[in-house]
């Protein structure tokens, strides 16, 4: 059953293909996939932690390291994932792109480990409104948890939520850009990394809820292999 649904997160070949490989049904395989999708989200709170599984001062210090941004406990972005057309509130989730999508909210580490996943939005829901809705944001607005994120213009800037100048200045406020892109772009890697490792996300053929579990199973999936040192997929940045 794992090495099935494995071949499905892995190359996102079509069900029945999957089946006459492994030579049972197109329904066996979409039971078996539902399954272990199901049982790998029961681990999401064991392997998906913010600020993360290290100290805060050292996930501070690693992005520190990148371009000398100070008090960074995490890089945040949302990703659009590809679904078909749902029957019910098909307008929902079509994107700012027209395709139909979930929008999903990830936030990672320096070492490209997601410390959060939301995926639960339909692509028409703006990042801000993720964000803003989201238990993380309630934690890091009242001081639970010390230092801010990084985010592009799509979100608001606040004391939490550090995005760049619309419009910087010679000097200062240029080089705080320069450093702020050259740290955020760690979520666009793991992102990236995400969707290289698990070729499924470049479109699922599923409900929305099954879309959402899916993605969770592949983030959950993606965190054990950083944590092992598994190798990454070669990526085009």
């Amino acid at each position: 059953m794992l090495c099935v649904a494995l071949r499905f997160f892995a190359n996102g070949s079509f069900l029945y293909n999957i089946g006459d490989a492994e030579h049972i049904s197109k329904a066996t395989v979409c039971r078996v996939v539902r399954k272990v999708c199901l049982a790998l989200k029961r681990f999401l709170r064991i392997f998906v932690l913010f600020p993360g599984h290290k100290p805060v001062r050292a996930i501070k210090e690693e992005f520190h390291r990148i371009a000398g941004f100070p008090n960074v406990v995490g890089c945040i972005d949302g990703t659009h994932i590809p679904i078909i057309a749902p029957s019910e509130n098909e307008a929902d989730y079509v994107n700012r792109r027209s395709i139909h999508s979930i929008n999903v909210q990830i936030i990672c580490d320096a070492a490209h480990l997601i410390t959060n996943v939301e995926a639960k939005w339909p692509g028409s829901v703006h990042d801000s409104r993720m964000y803003r809705e989201s238990t993380l944001s309630n934690r890091l607005e009242t001081g639970e948890i010390d230092g801010f994120l990084l985010g592009d213009r799509g979100y608001p800037c606040r004391p939490t939520l550090i995005t760049p100048y619309p419009e910087p200045e010679p000097g200062p406020q240029r080089r705080f850009n320069v450093a702020h892109c050259r740290t955020r772009a760690r979520v666009e890697m793991t992102i990236g990394l995400l969707k290289a490792r698990f070729q499924c996300l470049r479109h699922l053929r599923v409900t929305p809820e099954r879309a959402c579990d899916i993605i969770v199973a592949c983030v959950v999936l993606h965190n054990i292999a950083i944590i092992r040192g598994e190798q990454h997929p070669a990526l085009q940045i």
